[in-house]
């Protein structure tokens, strides 16, 4: 039984491995450098991303930001205003420069001049192209079937991995330790093995959580399980003014109503409503919060920036208070550096196992049988008599 189990292990493992290496390589190679987007964005791009100068100086308001915005790029409609909390940093504006939802043209704004220091198409940047590689291979929804796939695979290769890893009393430390000074064959077999038996915990995880943007009815197990019904669509409220024009300095009185609320420094994303009967959304995580993505939600009116509704964490529902540990658990952000190390590492090995499982498995492929080798060997040592010619 235990060696039908084994044998059933090895040919999944195997097969599935084959079949799914590439897109894991690719999805864990690119998570590797997402674990720290937040960290190398303003170092890949200074430009966009880092103020000029900001010491002696005062900020301008956003709304004579955003005006400088409309004058530089007229006919696009900006739909959210990205603030980070280091004061050092540009603002960035968001205009809609398509059909699509996705299509952006950032703009980043030197909050203390008001000059625009840069602009990109954010399908273009560094990281937004990672991510895309990262969720559907840049194939839109056949990548997005495709790596979803491969994540439900891979989820069953590493359970069969573990099987094929358990250890008896003969080969207990061999499970455990890699030989590094070990033939070239043997160190392989160790990297893949060995590896990956400690890294399995983190992966199995780090692959679980990242279903949930495979599969909605992933998603939906989650509010189903803690609130007894599926995630409720949430949008604006509308506006309680009744009047149409907004009132100078709008944005910016919504700026510091929100620091006044939420005074807990935190990156603010303010979203801009299409329909001008919707209230403005603002979001702001709260960075002294014990875990990552901790984030509270306001509504004010897009007319006179008076505060419409607040939407607190600690009022959340426990699916959406659940859901939102769901990113920082995928990501390794959830308690800052320690666990973003140990997610850089985990998906920098996880993406090594495809690497040396296929060479395990060439290894093998093209293997002579012992047969044939003894048989090889037998030919060569037997004596030949030699022939006398009379």
């Amino acid at each position: 039984m235990k060696g039908t189990l084994k044998k059933i292990a090895s040919q999944l493992h195997l097969w599935l491995g084959v079949s799914s290496g590439l897109v894991v390589f690719i999805v864990a190679l690119t998570g590797s450098l997402l674990v720290f987007e937040d960290e190398l964005e303003p170092v890949i791009d200074k430009q966009f991303h880092i103020a000029a100068t900001h010491q002696g100086k005062q900020r301008l308001p956003l709304d004579v930001l955003q005006s400088n915005v409309s004058n530089a790029f007229p006919g696009k409609k900006p739909v959210r205003i990205t603030i980070e909390k280091e004061a050092n940093r540009n603002v960035i504006f968001g205009l809609k420069n398509g059909i699509k939802e996705k299509d952006i043209l950032s703009v980043a704004v030197d909050p203390y001049t008001g000059i625009i220091a840069a602009s990109r198409i954010e399908q273009d940047a560094f990281f937004s192209v990672v991510l895309r590689l990262h969720r559907y291979l840049c194939l839109e929804e056949t990548g997005k079937i495709i790596t979803g796939i491969s994540c439900v695979m891979f989820l069953v290769i590493m359970i069969t991995g573990l099987v094929l890893w358990w250890p008896n009393r003969k080969n207990r430390k061999q499970r455990f330790t890699i030989k590094w000074n070990a033939k070239f064959k043997r160190l392989n077999w160790d990297l893949h093995a060995v590896f990956g038996f400690y890294v399995l915990p983190f992966v199995f995880v780090i692959a679980l959580t990242g279903l949930v943007w495979s599969y909605k009815w992933v998603n939906n197990i989650i509010f189903m399980t803690f609130d007894g019904k599926p995630q409720q669509k949430r949008e604006a409220p509308a506006n309680l003014s009744t009047f149409k024009t907004p009132i100078s300095g709008t944005l910016e009185k919504i700026y510091k109503a929100t620091n006044q609320t939420l005074p807990a420094p935190g990156k603010i994303l303010v979203t801009l409503p299409e329909s001008d009967s919707l209230s403005i959304t603002i979001s702001k995580a709260d960075d002294n919060a014990p875990i990552a993505n901790i984030v509270n939600f306001l509504y004010f009116d897009k007319n006179n920036g008076n505060l419409v509704k607040t939407r607190l964490y600690a009022d959340e529902t426990k699916g959406m208070q659940v859901r939102r540990l769901i990113y920082p658990i995928h990501t390794g952000s959830l308690l800052g550096w320690p666990t973003k190390i140990i997610a850089f590492i985990v998906a920098l090995i996880a993406a090594s196992l495809p690497v040396t499982g296929v060479v395990i498995w060439l290894g093998r492929k093209f293997k002579k049988p012992k047969e044939n080798v003894r048989n090889a060997a037998g030919k060569r040592n037997k004596r030949v008599k030699p022939v006398v010619v009379n």
